[in-house]
């Protein structure tokens, strides 16, 4: 993976999108919003050299004497959070069932350390390198929330309220949309993955799920009647663009369920559904493995599986579809 670029922009009077250009894992959208008196951020980059950039770029437009004395975290992901580091004094905002999922995921300083122990020519080692190996988290302290919550949290920034709910289980243990109701803009997190003709997106990737939770999540998101959606990963979107990602997890469901249902393995159902092409355009075909993974793991209550594991098994699918593909042009 080459050095991230991203774009800093305005969406809105008061509010700001840090958007990375390219696609792949842990290049997430990240928000400002300001006034002339305090600011906030919702959710930060993936390490603190992109989230440096993050704060320089929030800091040009500042008022004088005003700092980012607030984040909220829309999930415990560490691309959407430890980049908090940066900004010491901040208080940190995100819902109690995230500190869940800050309990399954690798620190930092473990996530660091597995890049550098993990033999890369093996497919696990050769995975994390080329998809993780452009971040630094050598000097990243582990982030843990100040404040936590369940339900419903309206701040303000200045005069403009900043609507935040908790949600059931859908892409982690521990989501939250913020809606910003005078703005028409809502942050959805990674609830949704963004995708357009024009720049089209990744896969998207569930870790609790199941996925009817998160198609109602979407629901929700378009019952805020915003305008501007700013997805977790990805361009700007619509809310026909919000209604077309509700239709393609609802294909991913349906078809879980009957591939479980037909006695289908979870990693021939994830071939299955590629050989469908339903959505050829989308990048990361192999985190299918664990997003209909989740669903299966519902459907026969099981208990997630170890991160290193999941990884392995979507590094082997990379491998073998990376070679099928070579295959085909020959």
């Amino acid at each position: 993976m080459t050095t991230p670029t991203a774009n800093f922009h305005s969406i809105a009077d008061g509010v700001y999108a840090w958007q990375p250009q390219q696609r792949g894992w842990g290049l997430a959208n990240c928000g400002l919003v300001a006034s002339a008196d305090t600011a906030l951020w919702i959710d930060t980059p993936y390490d603190r050299t992109l989230a440096g950039e993050f704060l320089d770029r929030s800091r040009a437009v500042l008022a004088p004497g005003v700092t980012v004395d607030r984040i909220v975290v829309t999930h415990a992901n560490g691309d959407h959070m430890w980049g908090a580091g940066v900004l010491p004094d901040a208080e940190i905002i995100a819902t109690r069932e995230a500190l869940h999922h800050i309990a399954y995921e690798p620190t930092p300083e473990q996530q660091h350390a597995l890049l550098n122990t993990l033999d890369p020519a093996s497919d696990t080692g050769a995975y994390l390198h080329e998809h993780f190996g452009c971040f630094d988290w050598s000097d990243t302290p582990p982030v843990t929330p100040d404040t936590v919550f369940t339900g419903e949290l309206e701040l303000r920034v200045g005069d403009l309220p900043v609507q935040i709910s908790s949600l059931p289980p859908a892409h982690t243990s521990g989501d939250l949309i913020v809606h910003l109701p005078t703005r028409s803009t809502v942050f959805t997190g990674d609830i949704v993955f963004g995708s357009t003709a024009e720049r089209p997106g990744d896969h998207a990737v569930h870790w609790a799920g199941p996925l009817g939770n998160i198609v109602d999540a979407v629901e929700r998101l378009l019952d805020t009647g915003a305008e501007t959606v700013v997805p977790g990963h990805g361009p700007l979107l619509t809310r026909a663009d919000l209604r077309a990602h509700a239709g393609y997890l609802r294909y991913l469901r349906d078809r879980a369920h009957a591939l479980h249902a037909a006695g289908v393995p979870l990693a021939d159902a994830a071939r299955t559904v590629l050989d469908e092409r339903r959505y050829p355009e989308l990048g990361l075909p192999e985190r299918l493995l664990v997003t209909l993974g989740t669903e299966y793991r519902h459907l026969d209550g099981a208990e997630p599986p170890a991160m290193l594991e999941v990884v392995g098994r979507m590094a082997g699918l990379a491998r073998q579809r990376a070679a099928e593909g070579a295959t085909s042009t020959v």
